[in-house]
């Protein structure tokens, strides 16, 4: 059975306790500030508890508080955010956020759920031909270009005639 793992990295938690450091200077100032703690400690309870599981049966979307478990066949599309998680839109037209998940991840994605979520970046045959087909004649115009430069044979921008000011402010006096 296919499994992936979304996660925050790991190296998050150094902010963690690069926070820790910089409140202790104030959590000891007065009595009862050591409750500061609470916020590097709660970002690193988020940086642990978010995540999503991806199976080829469903997707477990953990939260900070609650975890949602969304069979396949209820997932009616895949939401691209675009700057956060991608979301997973159910038949009722529900929303669920799939934690650490983003557009990058959808080959992966497309992997494991076994091709319910369509791959952005896999190229049909068709596309792929065409594709090598303009690429081919892009190189034969550059190379046609190439040989004719060096005959001497191109006509150069600088031969077209240019307005002059003049004739652009007496165009515009008339208007």
């Amino acid at each position: 059975m296919k499994k992936l793992v979304f996660r925050i990295p790991a190296t998050a938690l150094l902010a963690a306790g690069l926070i820790a450091i910089c409140v202790t200077p104030v959590a000891w100032v007065a009595p009862g500030l050591q409750a500061l703690y609470v916020l590097p400690l709660g970002y690193a309870y988020w940086v642990v508890r978010n995540r999503t599981t991806v199976t080829e049966d469903e997707i477990v979307a953990r939260g900070l508080f609650a975890t949602t478990t969304v069979r396949w066949p209820e997932v009616k599309a895949i939401r691209l955010v675009r700057k956060g998680w991608l979301k997973a839109v159910k038949d009722d037209d529900t929303e669920v956020t799939l934690p650490a998940v983003r557009f990058m991840h959808l080959p992966a994605l497309s992997l494991v759920s076994g091709g319910r979520v369509p791959d952005p970046t896999a190229v049909d045959e068709e596309t792929a031909e065409a594709v090598a087909a303009e690429d081919e004649a892009a190189e034969d115009v550059t190379a046609t270009e190439d040989k004719d430069k060096a005959a001497g044979t191109t006509a150069d921008v600088a031969d077209e005639p240019v307005k002059s000011v003049e004739s652009v402010e007496s165009v515009e006096s008339e208007k």
